[in-house]
């Protein structure tokens, strides 16, 4: 699926992977985060995504006033969670509308587990 850019200069194709790239991106840079992560559907088990794979954890929808942005992350174990996830909303939504033109009107970052250090 796609989101389309009316102009007038013409029309405009950005397709959701690339909106899910540019957000993972943005949000693994965020200090704190780990990585982007996936649950396993047969067993319920969380797992970190490498980063070539990191769109599989972002969910991007259109709705009629912009696009949503789900992201699944892992945590580092100590950090304050509700600052990372401050600073992924705003870096993400700022990066995006900079970036592509797109109103994000709402980031959602869910956080799927916390990673401690080996």
């Amino acid at each position: 699926m796609s989101i389309l850019i009316n102009s007038d200069l013409g029309e405009v194709s950005v397709d959701n992977n690339v909106v899910a790239s540019i957000a993972g991106a943005v949000a693994t840079k965020c200090y704190g985060v780990v990585g982007m992560a996936a649950k396993n559907k047969k067993d319920g088990v969380i797992r970190l995504l490498k980063k070539d794979n990191m769109s599989r954890g972002i969910a991007v929808r259109v709705e009629e006033n912009g696009i949503v942005i789900d992201l699944h992350i892992i945590v580092e174990y100590g950090v304050n969670i509700n600052a990372i996830c401050d600073s992924i909303v705003h870096n993400v939504q700022y990066q995006l509308e900079h970036n592509t033109g797109l109103k994000v009107t709402k980031v959602n970052v869910l956080v799927e587990s916390v990673r401690v250090k080996e």
